[in-house]
């Protein structure tokens, strides 16, 4: 998800411009409508495809080395330096080839749809943003080229290790919707947690708090110093899972995100939920929420946050990157799994939401497909890695990358909680499977309203239930479940 990471991953897209409706409280954008029907033709191969190259040692994906490349990015939080980097190199190993036509836009799905309907879609594009295409139905037209080939390649850093052989745990299966294919490679890799100051918490005499009695008790006392506890993308909810997911989990155990994920009967009526919303809607209640949040965008919540106006904020790890400019020196960023409810969570302090960010997909219809593949192979690359990880303060799916590398608070922050949760990382998957469910229906229509103060605990989730059930009725939208 760059911001809106992303998604995708950033992360996680996450800057989806949501329009409410000012009575309702509802929401109504064309993306799913639109990208139904520019989707909706099987992919296959176009009628301008360029000719494979020899499979050399040096060219293992069998490049056409006199072929153009066009990669567009998503103008993000992370930039597109790093992308343009990375195709130097490209240039370097393809010198018969035009340079690399490149892109950058934040308007992803009005720029790209038509031309995935018109079959002439780039050959390399980051998925991402307020405008990210829904992977499910790329997915389920057939419009995705199988990234089998590039994860089978040769490292470029190493010829006897395999691209997949090189990546953080859970990327390849993050990229896969029904069996063995994967379609997507996220390439950022993103944690997700309860992001503050640790300067602030200083100043306040307080530890970061590992239990929700401990979180309003400090909460309370930032509140007697003009401070509110929370703040949050108000008019992008769907920040507010990035905590309240994990929450869930560590009450309930992961097999409830996993029947959320699934659209399991009754799922968002668990015990687990119930508690976790109860205890966010106590934050509304008792005045720990910034006030005006609900019209807050992104940027501005950060802003805010930043300011000291609130001490935590639900985010990703591309924050650092993106609050850059508002953060103060003395700032001291830091990132946490979220408090626990109490002691008969089923998963422990330390339980978070780490996944891989920022979708890179090539178009099966691309010209240049093996090409599309080769710019993700040198990304995925140490050099490429360090090079964004240096850039942009964040890690990629590349397992490493981070030797020789100061880390900046936020960074070495997230590796920290990497390392405290261990196996207790969980990757809900309805923002990848279910785009308008997750974003516009879970997080406007129902956190989004009851976080506001406009629906009760008890009202969000039937809300949402009935969103759920009505996505796992509807034939028209392909499912997918945990293997």
């Amino acid at each position: 998800m760059g911001s809106t990471s992303g998604h995708s991953n950033g992360g996680l897209g996450r800057r989806d411009l949501i329009k409410r409706s000012a009575a309702l409280g509802l929401v109504t954008i064309p993306t799913m409508s639109f990208l139904s029907a520019c989707a909706s033709g099987d992919g296959g191969a176009g009628g301008s495809k360029v000719e494979k190259g020899k499979v050399t040692k040096a060219n293992p994906l069998g490049v056409n080395e006199t072929a153009a490349l066009e990669v567009v990015i998503f103008d993000g939080g992370f930039g597109q330096q790093y992308a343009i980097d990375a195709e130097k190199k490209y240039n370097a190993a393809f010198p018969e080839a035009p340079k690399v036509k490149h892109k950058a836009t934040q308007k992803i799905q009005s720029e790209l749809q038509p031309r995935f309907n018109g079959g002439t879609p780039p050959d390399l594009i980051d998925n991402s943003g307020a405008e990210q295409m829904d992977m499910g139905v790329l997915v389920g037209k057939k419009q995705l080229a199988d990234l089998t080939p590039l994860l089978d390649a040769p490292s470029v850093d190493d010829p006897n290790k395999k691209v997949r052989d090189t990546l953080r745990p859970g990327i390849v299966e993050m990229g896969q919707f029904d069996g063995a294919p994967v379609w997507i490679l996220y390439y950022a890799y993103t944690v997700y947690g309860v992001w503050y100051s640790q300067t602030a918490l200083d100043r306040l005499d307080a530890q970061y708090p590992e239990t929700w009695d401990e979180m309003l008790a400090l909460c309370e006392k930032a509140k007697k110093q003009g401070i509110a506890g929370w703040t949050y993308a108000g008019k992008h909810p769907y920040y507010l899972p990035f905590s309240l997911y994990p929450f869930i989990a560590k009450i309930g155990g992961r097999e409830v995100l996993d029947s959320i994920d699934n659209l399991e009967p009754n799922a968002w009526k668990h015990p687990a939920v119930k508690a976790a919303f109860e205890a966010y809607y106590e934050l509304y209640k008792k005045g720990y929420i910034l006030k005006g949040t609900p019209g807050l965008d992104h940027i501005q919540s950060q802003t805010a946050w930043t300011k000291g106006k609130a001490l935590f904020i639900p985010n990703g790890s591309w924050v650092e990157n993106e609050a850059a400019s508002t953060m103060p020196k003395d700032f001291d960023l830091a990132v946490s799994a979220p408090s626990g409810l109490d002691a008969s969570d089923k998963m422990p302090f330390g339980t978070l939401w780490a996944s891989g960010g920022e979708p890179f997909i090539v178009p099966a219809k691309a010209k240049n497909v093996e090409g599309g593949m080769e710019q993700l192979r040198i990304m995925l690359g140490e050099e490429s890695s360090k090079n964004f990880t240096k850039q942009v303060k964040s890690l990629t799916a590349f397992n490493g990358g981070t030797d020789g590398i100061e880390l900046t608070p936020g960074l070495k922050s997230g590796v920290a909680a990497l390392e405290k949760a261990g196996e207790n990382v969980v990757n809900p998957r309805l923002q990848d499977w279910y785009v308008k469910l997750q974003k516009e229906q879970i997080g406007v229509a129902g956190l989004g309203e009851m976080m506001a103060g406009r629906l009760t605990p008890a009202e969000a989730i039937s809300r949402i239930q009935g969103f759920a059930d009505k996505a796992a009725q509807d034939s028209s939208v392909k499912k997918y479940k945990h293997q």
